[in-house]
């Protein structure tokens, strides 16, 4: 290199993602794909939480300031874009909706243009077409769409006298202000309207009202005036099948749309009965109420793994993520494999505890074909044979505060049981003070008990969860306990299954909903009914 020549920085480049209305399951296969490879994630704030789950933990995400309000969170974003590309880094320039309806994300394109950094632009779903599809509105073919913050009078008597449908992006506090605009240009007032506010979100809300009496029925659902100056909202005006709206609407109509779940899980545990209560609408709010430990003498364990490779045992079985999570540890402290499982039968108590296993690279042997529990298990478990089983032993590396069900049962069958402590449970730390005021004063709509230790273990580090709260137990067992603490419970699942659990609160949120419609009653959220609406558990 010669002595005067200067380094230049490797070419930056731009990616303008749209994120969709605020809908996280809208983004784009390709916008998930160009967040995992960002160097630098410059998001409106809005949509900040929607994409950076996405990108990877080294990703600079700068937060967005606005000195100057929302023209100056454009002059920040357009800074912080050029000064990173020019740097050779790799950004993403997430906004709201569709990049291409947005006019600021215009202006930072062309100034990359200018400055010869290569970009390019993945699509979003735009918010004045996601929303309406998401409150049940569909807007048809002859649509206009007008920006009530810079629409003219030119632009209101075009569409006033116009037979389109429109959807207008405005806020909560300007919608009465453009529909007197519309019926001045021409627009009859008893031309249908709807106005939705949050959409595609959980906090989705849409009324029904007509260009006359939107300002009054906005009022007389106490939303105006608006205790959220700017909240955005989208207005349809002329909506082309007027009347059809109660039987369209998918979204808000979900068993538990809106609904605050609590989950007495850790995430781990919680993931997929998380995502069952989203796909009902529900809201999921994980706390975990134990936690796990190594155990204290681990020398058992460490016997017990020296004797799985060494060929002492003719079964293992796991009764929980934990234990799978637990030998997995062991594993890698010794610098073993699932390949030590071989010439091993594996079992696994249900379908969580099998897809750890999978997850490890072992399929299971066995899992119970009827209740996934320790019983099920055994209802399944061959008996002992000594013509076709080399070794009558089982490893059963479990939690300290596990039942004997499965050791007497399994010595029954004629085997020899190594019982074995993999780890121990304690319970958890308290949630933040937050989340127990809101278990204790009725900020959740309903509880998930999935043991009695849940129940016991939440009560313990939160406090007793307030009596409009529903309680939804996965048994007998639990929901006894859940009596015991003075809680009434509402829902109990058909089957020990978490998923059933899930299944009988939404059925439970279902049959809640019919009964206010028939009733003609508003549909709202427990949490959302005066305190002795609902009776105390009996003393």
């Amino acid at each position: 290199m010669s002595p005067t020549a200067t380094h230049k920085p490797a070419q930056g480049h731009v990616t303008f993602l749209g994120a969709g209305p605020g809908d996280p399951g809208l983004l784009t296969l390709r916008a998930v794909e160009a967040l995992a490879d960002a160097d630098v994630l410059v998001a409106d704030p809005q949509v900040l939480e929607v994409v950076r789950k996405h990108a990877r933990a080294a990703t600079e995400a700068p937060e967005l300031t606005a000195l100057d309000g929302a023209s100056g969170i454009a002059a920040h974003a357009s800074k912080l874009v050029m000064a990173s590309a020019s740097n050779g880094k790799r950004v993403v320039r997430a906004v709201a909706g569709d990049p291409g309806l947005d006019g600021d994300a215009a202006e930072e394109m062309l100034a990359c243009a200018k400055a010869g950094i290569p970009f390019d632009v993945v699509p979003g779903v735009a918010t004045a077409v996601g929303v309406p599809a998401y409150a049940g509105v569909p807007i048809g073919r002859d649509v206009r769409f007008i920006d009530a913050a810079s629409a003219d009078a030119r632009c209101w008597s075009e569409v006033g006298t116009s037979d389109a449908t429109l959807v207008v992006s405005t806020t909560l506090e300007s919608v009465a202000g453009a529909a007197s605009e519309l019926v001045a240009a021409g627009r009859k007032p008893d031309t249908p309207m709807t106005v939705t506010v949050g959409g595609t979100t959980t906090r989705q809300r849409t009324w029904t009202a007509t260009l006359g009496t939107v300002g009054a029925v906005l009022k007389a659902a106490k939303v105006l005036p608006s205790p959220e100056p700017g909240q955005a909202a989208i207005a349809v005006v002329g909506d082309p099948t007027q009347g059809e709206r109660s039987r369209l609407s998918w979204f808000e109509t979900k068993p538990l749309f809106g609904w605050r779940v609590l989950v007495p899980r850790t995430k781990e545990q919680a993931a997929s009965l998380s995502e069952q209560l989203r796909s009902y609408g529900a809201v999921p709010h994980e706390v975990p109420t134990i936690a796990v430990e190594p155990p204290r003498t681990p020398q058992q364990m460490e016997r017990a793994v020296k004797g799985l490779v060494t060929g002492r045992y003719e079964w293992i079985a796991f009764t929980s993520v934990n234990a799978v999570k637990a030998v997995r540890e062991k594993f890698e402290e010794y610098g073993l494999d699932a390949r030590a499982f071989a010439g091993i039968k594996v079992a696994a108590v249900g379908e969580q505890t099998a897809k750890a296993l999978v997850e490890f690279g072992v399929k299971p042997d066995l899992v119970p074909s009827g209740e996934q529990s320790a019983a099920g298990l055994l209802e399944d478990w061959p008996p002992y044979d000594p013509v076709f089983d080399p070794i009558d032993r089982v490893f059963l590396p479990r939690a300290d505060i596990a039942t004997e069900t499965l050791v007497a049962g399994l010595i029954e069958l004629g085997w020899e049981v190594d019982d074995v402590t993999a780890y121990r449970t304690v319970r958890a730390s308290p949630p933040p003070a937050e989340t127990r005021e809101a278990i204790k004063g009725g900020g959740f709509d309903a509880v998930l008990f999935t043991s009695s230790s849940t129940v016991r273990n939440l009560v313990g580090i939160a406090g007793k969860p307030h009596n409009v709260t529903v309680i939804a137990c996965i048994g007998p067992a639990t929901a006894k306990t859940a009596e015991e603490h003075g809680l009434r419970v509402d829902v109990m699942a058909p089957e020990p299954s978490v998923h059933a659990l899930a299944e009988a609160l939404a059925d439970f949120g279902t049959a809640r909903r019919v009964a206010a419609e028939e009733a003609g009653d508003p549909v709202t959220r427990p949490s959302e009914r005066r305190p002795g609406a609902r009776r105390r558990a009996r003393g």
